[in-house]
């Protein structure tokens, strides 16, 4: 397995490294992963694109101060801070092993074992009115983690975030977004790792992601630089 460390100075060259991931992994077959952080920014999905007040919530999301860039992977627009930890995880998806529920049970598992290293228990789930709602959500008294899947001809993308501390930033933002998009949202619904009695360190969370996402590999590391 490839791991991929680091991230760039720029938020939509960074996540492009991410999609070249998948694309390598679709040439070549070898799983690949890569946890972060992203910066500051306000990722909106693809159904809020469709939306009628999509403009008005990246206009809201940028008056405070967050980049706005729009995401492959996921649902609802997902607030960084700085110090929330992304994850993404690229395996072929002719993986004998892999259907989509397999890959979201594997990945949930991990990332609780993760998370447990981190001083939370989380459980499935996630409040009424979550930020970017979804069926594959852990929770420790807020919603503090939630996966996506995105599944192409040879590769299978799971990721995810992990809100580490700056829940109440995230709800501050998040709120005037969901307003502009129509989505139900409730500020109290948004938790994080250190609110929950955990670490406050990303850094922590990143390294403990690391070792359980890629739990059983032999791993091979490359940086990815500052450009």
């Amino acid at each position: 397995m490839r791991l991929l460390q680091g991230r760039t100075d720029d938020p939509e060259t960074d996540f492009e490294r991410t999609r070249e991931m998948a694309d390598r992994v679709a040439e070549d077959r070898e799983p690949a992963l890569r946890v972060w952080r992203p910066h500051r920014q306000v990722a909106f999905g693809r159904r809020d694109a469709t939306s009628d007040g999509y403009e008005r919530g990246r206009r809201a999301a940028r008056e405070r101060g967050y980049t706005v860039i729009e995401r492959a992977v996921g649902g609802r627009a997902v607030a960084y801070t700085g110090s929330t930890v992304s994850f993404a995880l690229a395996v072929p998806s002719a993986d004998p092993r892999g259907t989509i529920e397999n890959r979201y049970e594997r990945v949930e598992d991990a990332l609780q074992r993760a998370l447990d290293d981190c001083g939370v228990t989380a459980r499935p789930g996630e409040p009424t009115d979550s930020f970017c709602p979804g069926s594959h959500s852990l929770r420790a008294g807020g919603k503090i983690a939630g996966l996506a899947q995105r599944v192409r001809q040879s590769v299978a993308v799971v990721g995810g975030i992990v809100v580490v501390r700056d829940h109440e930033a995230i709800a501050e933002v998040l709120a005037p977004v969901y307003d502009a998009l129509d989505v139900p949202f409730d500020p109290q619904s948004v938790g994080s790792v250190a609110n929950a009695g955990g670490t406050a360190d990303p850094g922590r969370v990143v390294t403990a992601l690391e070792q359980s996402l890629a739990d059983g590999h032999e791993v091979s590391v490359s940086t990815i630089r500052e450009t």
